[in-house]
């Protein structure tokens, strides 16, 4: 496809990154999409010898081409369907599109799939994958004789070429047949340096396929591109929404569900941040189960860049964490990182059919770090329910996270646990208020205003304006209040019984910390004794110590990135400068 002298290039990637392909990638039989970006135009066109000129390519690999012609990928390109963004953007482009079966591959020993390569491994030495594409038709009837010179002859010859990964061969798709049919070879090579050399020479003389080009093949096109994007079923490119990009700029959107909207760098700041505007996504991702889970990124728009996942309590959203960001990244060195959020399986009702256990919290996060193709985050850090999930991730997955930052939680369910929590659901069902715009059965008043109170440090709290706690306190009481009744009742059962303890013991990833809040009742005490039951790290020196440190909020509850967000983001950036 190619863009129009109209729009700018920072739309068109932001339209295509983050809307247009992760919707087509949230289709079950669409398992894979990637962008490319040509190589061969001369000028800002492709060279004079090519019937064709767009700049850019996009490839899915399609488990059934019969999908291509049902629902739900047919309702993708209704106009009553698609975005008003998708209508105008796609009123600006030339598009060419093309739909093939599959025929054949050939692939290097060891070959890796570029979608299972991470942003910084599809390029080496600087050098991004390459894809060569050839188009041919052929005379009539020359097509086993085609085959098979493709088969006997060119691929054993192709495979000898240096930096030659893998070909696949596909024709004109029988779902939408045309009167000519194509045959298209996709050739993946390391780099640019591939296609060139003896062995590259050597079979493009051969007598057989001059024979073959001089009486079978009818037309031919070559296309050289290097590899730009790789789709995952979400959105996360943030590159496209800065103001500094070079590519011009975008605008905000919203998608018609109102369950995606990218905020570029004029529309996503805080109106009382003090550190340079970043952009932010906010969309969802969807478990194996069917399960949504929306999520907010936001910062370095590096699409390299570390990131911190941020795991919350039981009945509050993700937005407990907005006055640690802001403080977090008003320091310079702190740009450096994604941070990404999400509401746990509880907020909402959709919670699935499962039990909701501590390891399917922790599977959720591994479903959201692998969706936004994230191999490996810089850091989990969670609070209360979400405390022990980003630390049964790191006991159960510890190649997916450098560090770990618990706070305000327990090793082990305390007793009696389900009995209490037992208790606050009734409370919450005696008081039956309902949302006012779905009638659906939510939290309410009572318990919200219980737990708050719990949560918070009572008044006389020297460490904190009293006019400021009493802001936050109304806030996480909204987030409390408006959770749903159903998803609470399914979301507390992770904390009714649970142990942690034996694996703690046998740790083996990086070094983490347990934090608290002083005046969170027992939780100084029992999460300096976790420090202890966390397996040994040998230091530089060879001392052994505790693969976690302990680290306190003074002044602060349950809630310490609420309540005091400044000191806890100290500890925090503290922390992540020794890991």
């Amino acid at each position: 496809m190619q863009p129009g002298d109209n729009i700018s290039l920072a739309q068109f990637h932001d339209w295509y990154n983050n809307e247009h392909g992760p919707t087509r990638l949230r289709l079950p039989f669409i398992k894979n999409g990637f962008r490319f970006r040509a190589t061969d135009m001369v000028n800002g066109s492709a060279s004079a010898s090519l019937p064709v000129s767009p700049e850019w390519l996009a490839i899915y690999d399609v488990t059934d081409m019969a999908e291509m012609k049902r629902e739900p990928y047919l309702s993708l390109r209704r106009d009553d369907v698609k975005s008003q963004r998708e209508k105008e953007t796609m009123a600006k482009i030339t598009i060419d599109r093309r739909l093939y079966d599959f025929v054949e591959s050939r692939e290097k020993d060891g070959y890796v799939p570029l979608d299972t390569l991470t942003e910084a491994d599809t390029e080496v030495e600087g050098k991004k994958r390459i894809l060569v594409a050839i188009i041919q038709t052929l005379h009539p009837e020359k097509d086993e004789e085609f085959n098979r010179w493709y088969r006997e002859e060119h691929l054993p010859l192709l495979s000898k070429v240096p930096g030659w990964l893998r070909t696949r061969r596909f024709v004109t798709s029988a779902v939408e047949p045309k009167a000519t049919r194509e045959y298209l070879s996709l050739h993946e090579y390391v780099s640019h340096d591939g296609p060139s050399g003896p062995e590259f020479e050597s079979l493009n003389a051969t007598p057989w396929r001059e024979k073959v080009m001089a009486d079978v093949v009818k037309d031919r096109s070559r296309r050289v591109y290097e590899h730009y994007y790789t789709f995952g079923a979400a959105p996360r490119d943030l590159a496209h929404l800065s103001s500094e990009t070079q590519t011009g700029a975008t605008v905000s959107f919203t998608s018609p569900d109102g369950l995606t909207k990218t905020l570029p760098t004029s529309s996503s700041s805080s109106s009382h941040s003090t550190h340079p505007p970043l952009p932010a996504i906010e969309s969802y991702i969807t478990t194996p189960d069917g399960v949504t889970l929306p999520y907010r990124l936001e910062g370095s728009t590096n699409p390299n860049a570390p990131l911190i996942l941020l795991s919350n309590s039981i009945l509050t959203h993700y937005k407990i964490w907005d006055d640690f960001i802001i403080t977090f990244l008003s320091s310079p060195e702190n740009c450096q990182y994604r941070i990404l959020r999400y509401l746990t399986r509880g907020r909402s009702r959709n919670c699935g059919q499962q039990p909701i256990t501590l390891d399917l919290l922790a599977a959720d996060v591994i479903t959201i770090l692998d969706t936004l193709r994230i191999p490996k985050a810089a850091a989990l850090i969670g609070v209360s329910l979400g405390g022990v999930t980003v630390l049964n991730t790191a006991l159960k997955y510890p190649e997916r996270t450098v560090t770990f930052i618990a706070c305000d939680t327990n090793a082990k369910s305390p007793d009696g646990n389900r009995e209490v929590w037992g208790q606050r659901i009734a409370m919450a069902e005696s008081e039956g208020e309902v949302a006012a715009d779905t009638g659906e059965a939510i939290i309410g008043s009572q318990l919200a205003e219980a737990t708050v109170r719990r949560w918070f440090v009572p008044e006389g709290n020297d460490h904190v304006d009293q006019l400021e706690r009493e802001r936050r306190m109304r806030r996480v009481n909204e987030m409390v209040r408006g959770n749903s009744m159903e998803g609470f009742k399914k979301g507390v059962e992770a904390l009714f019984q649970y142990d942690l303890r034996e694996e703690m013991g046998s740790y083996t990833g990086g070094k983490g910390a347990f934090l608290v809040g002083d005046r969170d009742g027992v939780l100084p005490k029992t999460m300096r004794e976790m420090v202890e039951m966390m397996g040994k790290e040998v230091g530089r020196e060879g001392e052994e110590g505790s693969a976690a440190e302990f680290l306190v909020v003074e002044g602060a509850g349950h809630l310490p990135m609420v309540e005091r967000p400044e000191r806890f983001e100290e500890l925090v950036s503290e922390f992540l400068r020794r890991c």
